[in-house]
């Protein structure tokens, strides 16, 4: 649960205050007085809570999106573990939402990410998929992963893969996390990084 504690004369202003500290809503905060100081100017020690679950606000903000696009969409919220949440969604618009080479999806996720870790002390791992694109996608890097592993093992030579954002980087780093013969590193900068598959020493 997230939380901040400070000072302030006027409790009428807190929620305000730490819904601008915290960048979130301030209809998602409750404030608790902790201590009370003064007898004529008085000042308060206060805490602010976050009482909403990030999953569900993240939730709640897909909902929301879709409803003001008037978009009929079907949200699949599913919590993987502690700190993974997956987000499965099927809409009337599929494609205009997946948009060329996933980049509309991309920048989706990206707002939820920032939005439901906005709500949480912990950095979480937020999914977005969009009709079973990411799926799909993650299928078809796991065999890149797999041919090029299996070359790169042959040939001692390491291969340079394509730029790829973070998340398709990770599908291939976890697909050959185990292997023996080869290693994974991300090299370069901003929408230039990529993955370079390299040979282990023997």
């Amino acid at each position: 649960m997230r939380k901040i504690e400070f000072e302030i004369k006027s409790l009428g202003a807190a929620k305000l205050l730490a819904a601008k500290e915290m960048r979130i809503n301030q209809d998602y905060i409750t404030i608790n007085v902790l201590e009370k100081k003064g007898m004529i100017i008085k000042t308060y020690k206060v805490e602010a809570i976050v009482d909403v679950d990030p999953a569900d606000a993240g939730y709640k903000a897909l909902k929301e999106m879709f409803e003001n696009m008037q978009i009929e969409a079907q949200i699949e919220m599913r919590r993987i573990n502690d700190i993974e949440i997956s987000y499965t969604i099927n809409t009337s618009e599929n494609p205009l939402l997946i948009g060329k080479n996933g980049k509309t999806l991309e920048s989706i996720q990206f707002y939820i990410r920032n939005l439901v870790n906005s709500y949480s002390d912990e950095r979480l791992i937020v999914l977005v998929d969009i009709g079973g694109y990411k799926a799909n996608r993650k299928k078809q890097l796991e065999i890149i992963a797999t041919k090029t592993a299996k070359s790169v093992a042959r040939t001692r030579i390491e291969a340079k893969l394509k730029p790829m954002n973070a998340y398709e980087r990770r599908v291939i780093h976890t697909k050959l996390s185990e292997w023996r013969d080869v290693s994974t590193i991300s090299e370069g900068e901003g929408q230039e990084r990529h993955l370079v598959i390299k040979p282990k020493r023997r």
